[in-house]
């Protein structure tokens, strides 16, 4: 028989001891007994909810709207672990800080459960709000750790205005948002149409449990992935190391002018509870206030704004500005970022083949996949310029790409409706512009990162 030094057996006792201690000293709380489904309660649709041994399945009822098996107790700060088998055939996902209203339709953030080639699970959607928050295209760990026909762990922190996840301990997303301070926590079984193969599907859940106790003593300290802020108007600590600075502080007209004067409009623009917001004058292009653009010109950068749209509203972020080339009617030239609503205003049938309609390159390129919140509810534009290289994104997701400053560029610009001006978007750098098309457009939270 082996003989193992007293040293060595002394560091191996003290290690298994502090780990069963660390343990111990966290308070999880179970969520559900195994046995029944006592504290819970079911919002929204009718899928069919059961206990099969110390799991909870959940069952598809064909067209019913969502279902979600939810709390009965509300939670604001707290650690959650759980376990989720996925069904290949159907989304699902798992509310937290979530609420009901008086049609019995859930709202708040889900934990996404997402079994689709995009495997964007344990990303953050807003259910009946704003969308997704937080989707996985840029984090290829976490989209490559799930998986689809075996039990997944989940955990998932949040404290005060930090949300962040993990899929079988890869950090998934990170977000800071103020929607919701506390809510219930809900079991998803998504809504599903067409024939008999897709009914009764199911999905299982087991070992759910919960720190409510001080849990940000809990906490992962290590951060791998990008934190999304949806704080308005607010730079957060990471961005603030990562070089991102305010371009419009939320409260005054500093650093922005009108495009065809010196000074910032006196009529057009309103900025009430920071947000900054086009004044609807009919969908006349410029006639009222006009555009606005800051005061500096840009090079190389990645600029965000949020956005919100009324119904039929037209307007754009426009780049690579040069305010001197139309100083007549009409807006000022420049790159733009299509900002519209595409099912109410003409121009998205307008161009071609959809280069007019949201997150497009207006009258040039039309945007691929997108992910667009409905009316009245934020959006969040990304452009990113690196030489000559161009990208659009539209809530977190890439709507497209080019290349400026070649020949294939400029026979592009040569088609469109910027042929007459000279060297369109090839300028080094340029001015960045909001757009007054004459309907009521909302913006806040514009941040750039110089590159």
């Amino acid at each position: 028989m082996k003989q193992h030094s007293p040293l060595l057996v002394f560091f191996a006792l003290l290690m298994f001891t502090t780990t069963q201690c660390q343990s111990a000293q966290e308070p999880w709380v179970p969520l559900f007994d195994g046995q029944s489904l006592s504290g819970w309660t079911q919002y929204g649709g009718q899928a069919d909810y059961e206990v099969v041994n110390g799991e909870i399945h959940g069952f598809t009822v064909l067209d019913s709207p969502n279902s979600f098996l939810s709390t009965e107790e509300n939670y604001g700060d707290f650690i959650l672990e759980y376990e989720v088998f996925p069904n290949p055939k159907f989304n699902s996902g798992v509310q937290i800080r979530s609420q009901v209203n008086e049609k019995n339709v859930v709202f708040g953030y889900q934990v996404e459960l997402d079994p689709s080639d995009r495997a964007w699970s344990g990303g953050i959607y807003d259910e009946q709000r704003r969308g997704w928050l937080y989707p996985l295209s840029k984090n290829e760990p976490a989209q490559k750790t799930f998986r689809l026909n075996d039990w997944n762990k989940i955990r998932v922190e949040a404290i005060g205005n930090s949300i962040r996840t993990w899929i079988n301990g890869v950090e998934a997303s990170s977000i800071l948002d103020n929607q919701t301070a506390e809510g219930f926590i809900g079991l998803q079984v998504h809504s599903v149409r067409g024939g008999e193969e897709m009914k009764g599907l199911v999905i299982k859940f087991r070992n759910i449990n919960i720190i409510t106790e001080n849990p940000e003593l809990y906490t992962t300290a290590k951060r791998t992935i990008e934190q999304k802020n949806y704080l308005m108007n607010t730079i957060s600590e990471a961005e603030a190391k990562n070089g991102w600075k305010l371009l419009w502080d939320g409260k005054t007209t500093a650093g922005w002018r009108g495009a065809k004067i010196n000074e910032f409009p006196e009529i057009g623009w309103k900025i009430e509870e920071g947000i900054l917001k086009v004044v609807d004058s009919d969908g006349a292009e410029s006639a009222n206030g006009g555009d606005i653009i800051t005061t500096e010109a840009y090079e190389n950068f990645e600029l965000m704004v949020d956005f919100r749209i009324t119904e039929g509203a037209n307007s754009g972020i426009k780049y690579f500005v040069d305010p001197t080339l139309n100083m007549g009617a009409g807006s000022a030239i420049g790159c733009e970022f299509q900002i519209l609503d595409d099912a109410r205003h003409p121009d998205a049938k307008m161009g071609v083949n959809g280069n007019r309609t949201m997150a497009a390159l207006y009258d040039l390129i039309p945007p691929g996949y997108r992910r667009v919140s409905r009316i009245g509810q934020w959006n969040r534009a990304r452009i990113v310029v690196n030489g000559n290289h161009v990208e659009h994104w539209l809530n977190g997701v890439k709507a497209l790409e080019y290349t400026r400053n070649t020949p294939m560029w400029d026979a592009l610009v040569d088609y469109s409706k910027y042929a007459d001006w000279p060297n369109f978007g090839n300028f080094t750098s340029g001015h960045i512009l909001l757009q007054d098309h004459g309907d009521e457009v909302h913006f806040s939270s514009i941040k750039i990162k110089t590159l």
